[in-house]
């Protein structure tokens, strides 16, 4: 049995259908549907069961594990970099997580957690997942500080080294439409471009960058999953592990891969950015994933221009884009 929180979201619904591609079927997802459409997300996918998030915080409390658990992926969170609620993010990102994360140790599952390359801030310190950097990192919003809270309660506890803690840089891919304002740029380039034939990105407020020559470590959805596979078959390799190709790519050369994809030729123009995230943006990521590959996982990952073609074509433009198993 699998665990799967978030299971009904974006990765979580991913990685539901990258166990059944495994043959597994025997899956609990955990989720808060409440009135989204990510409910969708799951109509294609097989698993064993259905929770709701509160339900299943009762059996954590209770220490009781009637689900004879294998492994949990934990991907259940507020994943908005915009939540003012900072309360909020204290229960739901960091202690649920604590107390998921107790739960796996206490009953010997394996724990696999999603935390974010928002903890690296302003990237100044870089982008290094080595644990003797994580007290140094300064994350620039309430969620990501949540996020760097959990690494490092685990690195203090000692814990670090029987646990999987996952820095997700830029994910994209099929299933996160029920997002709104934080999907991908790929997808909302994908509807702009179909609607106006254009595409509009930020302008660059620093002199280094042109417009549109903002750098992002672009990362295909199914590139993760497969990855979290990988972590759950091999329990020696723990720790906290960047996810992306690392290779940071501008905005425009994404712009440009999805008109390619589309077999438009590229047209884009740039706007101002809100005042209001301006002086917490991100001018460049990238994941090193040297630390990933030492462990064993040597997978290649999915370039900008093959990822935003097979996620274009095979989904977007398509009348059913969710993943089927």
């Amino acid at each position: 049995m699998y665990i799967v929180t978030g299971g009904a979201g974006f990765i979580g619904s991913a990685m539901v259908w990258q166990l059944n591609r495994m043959g597994v079927d025997d899956i609990l997802v955990v989720d808060n549907l409440s009135t989204t459409d990510k409910w969708k997300n799951l109509v294609g996918l097989k698993y064993a069961d259905y929770l709701h998030r509160d339900e299943f915080h009762k059996y954590l409390v209770r220490e009781h594990d009637p689900f004879r658990t294998d492994g949990v992926v934990h991907m259940g969170a507020c994943s908005s970099t915009t939540e003012l609620d900072a309360d909020f993010l204290m229960e739901n990102n960091y202690r649920y997580t604590q107390l998921l994360c107790r739960f796996c140790l206490n009953h010997g599952a394996r724990f696999v957690n999603a935390s974010s390359a928002a903890t690296y801030g302003d990237g100044t310190l870089g982008f290094s997942d080595d644990h003797d950097g994580i007290e140094a990192l300064r994350p620039l919003n309430m969620y990501g500080y949540s996020k760097q809270l959990f690494d490092l309660w685990a690195l203090r506890a000692g814990i670090l080294d029987h646990i999987v803690s996952l820095k997700f840089f830029n994910v994209y891919g099929p299933n996160e439409y029920h997002k709104d304002d934080m999907m991908s740029v790929i997808c909302k380039a994908h509807k702009q471009i179909g609607e106006t034939g254009k595409m509009k990105l930020f302008k660059s407020y620093r002199d280094d960058y042109p417009h549109g020559g903002q750098k992002r470590d672009f990362v295909y959805v199914k590139d993760c999953v497969n990855l979290m596979w990988w972590l759950l078959e091999h329990p020696d390799a723990n720790g906290v592990f960047n996810v992306g190709t690392g290779e940071a790519r501008t905005w425009v050369a994404l712009a440009t891969a999805v008109f390619q994809a589309m077999d438009k030729e590229p047209d884009i123009g740039f706007i101002e950015m809100p005042e209001t995230i301006r002086d917490k943006y991100q001018y460049f990521t990238q994941a090193n994933i040297d630390k990933l590959r030492a462990v064993g996982y040597d997978t290649p990952f999915t370039s900008l221009e093959d990822g935003a073609k097979d996620y274009v074509k095979n989904y977007l433009s398509t009348d059913d884009p969710y993943l089927v198993s």
